[in-house]
């Protein structure tokens, strides 16, 4: 190779378990950007995603991840829900909705299967709302999650009347929750609060056993994080 050629990013997909918290079955997995760049190696999936919004190639990106997914879960069994993250830059891109079902037809996997992530920006109203297209995604079939909940702005009457019908409670309300009465009876109520809303719930940052212990004692039903398992390639994936 020369020295004017350079050797192309390559961008790749791990896929990190979502468990049941009392049979330890995986349920779901999410589908996690991984780029190694020719010279700087392999780079943080949130720096990444940032640089593709500034340039305008985050909707080329998002299909990339949203295809690998896609041809992830149909390797799985029925039941699997496969997640991926979705930015407003996609969501306003026109024929989203189309590209999307274009591409569970292509892979053969059903809508309900596919769980989109987005953060509570995605949820702001205004004249460049996303909400209508997130309506359109849900009356297909495709389900929609709410990623990181308690670090930012939305109250339960907004998230009621959001489409979404999982809600992933940040690793930040998680942390403390085997070490701190205090933490333990905010999740308590954080998780009653969702799931009177009528949203599934997801903690993310399981990290321990003591953790798991304390999440199952609240009834929380389904777990993300590296006790439960790190993320890895999708043949790797275990979901029986």
């Amino acid at each position: 190779m020369s020295g004017s050629e350079r050797a192309p990013a390559q961008f790749g997909l791990a896929f990190q378990p979502l468990r049941d918290l009392a049979t330890g079955r995986v349920v779901a997995a999410e589908a996690l950007l991984r780029w190694v760049h020719p010279r700087l190696g392999p780079q943080p999936a949130l720096p990444t995603v940032e640089m593709a919004e500034r340039s305008g190639l985050m909707p080329a990106l998002g299909r990339v991840v949203l295809d690998g997914a896609l041809a992830a879960a149909r390797s799985w069994p029925g039941d699997v829900v496969v997640h991926a993250n979705v930015s407003a830059h996609e969501l306003r891109e026109p024929g989203y909705v189309d590209g999307v079902h274009a591409l569970l037809a292509r892979h053969r996997v059903a809508p309900g299967r596919l769980l989109l992530e987005l953060t509570e920006s995605a949820l702001a109203t205004g004249p460049d709302s996303v909400v209508p297209v997130l309506e359109d995604l849900v009356a297909t079939g495709v389900r929609l999650g709410l990623d990181d909940f308690g670090t930012g702005w939305s109250s339960i009457a907004q998230l009621r009347a959001s489409p979404v019908d999982t809600v992933k409670v940040d690793r930040s309300l998680t942390a403390g929750i085997g070490s701190s009465p205090e933490e333990f009876e905010l999740v308590r109520a954080v998780l009653a609060l969702v799931e009177a809303a009528g949203r599934e719930v997801v903690a993310e940052g399981v990290e321990d056993a003591v953790q798991l212990a304390h999440l199952r004692a609240l009834g929380c039903r389904v777990g993300q994080g590296h006790h439960l398992g790190r993320p890895q390639p999708a043949r790797a994936l275990i979901v029986d």
